[in-house]
């Protein structure tokens, strides 16, 4: 069973494009990227299940039209329409390497350990605040969250294997939580 920590969302399914069962979907990831991707996963009531591509052509910058393993028609992609789209974050991970893409996305590095660069563990990544122009990890530790800038310039260097993400904080800000 495929759980919610397991995925990282990559896009949105938007409407039916003509009548074979192509769908529209809004993409946040290269297309490359996207192509590269085992499976596709959306929750279908309350149940995330994978469907497999079959063709995926670019219309825009941003948006691709897909074709899906068994959706025939135009009945069968209206349950699509809306839905989130997911990727497996070990597949992402793998397909950002083989696509030579530049960034992850910054809800992939929920569930690392932050540290700082002096060694110090700062706490895990739990969720990215990206409702103002500076993105913030939340980072729990203990039962308080503390607030870090999102920022690349910050960011040393992170391990998926390990899952562990270290930054150069500034300063006295770890402080600023407490």
């Amino acid at each position: 069973m495929i759980r919610r920590e397991e995925l990282i969302l990559v896009g949105h399914y938007n409407k039916p494009h003509g009548v074979a069962g192509e769908i529209s979907a809004t993409i946040d990831v290269d297309v490359d990227v996207l192509q590269s991707l085992s499976c596709l996963v959306s929750d279908m009531d309350g149940i995330y299940v994978p469907f497999f591509v079959n063709a995926c052509r670019t219309k825009s910058a941003e948006t691709v039209l897909l074709s899906i393993d068994g959706i025939v028609n135009e009945h069968d992609v209206v349950s699509l329409v809306n839905k989130d789209i997911f990727a497996l974050k070990r597949d992402y991970a793998q397909a950002c390497e083989d696509a030579d893409a530049d960034g992850y996305p910054l809800d992939y590095f929920i569930g690392y350990e932050l540290r700082d660069s002096d060694g110090s563990t700062v706490g895990e990544i739990v969720a990215v605040d990206e409702q103002t122009d500076n993105a913030l990890f939340i980072t729990r530790r203990g039962d308080v969250d503390i607030m870090v800038p999102a920022n690349d310039e910050l960011i040393v260097e992170f391990d998926t294997d390990e899952k562990v993400m270290v930054m150069d904080l500034p300063e006295g800000l770890i402080e600023l939580n407490d």
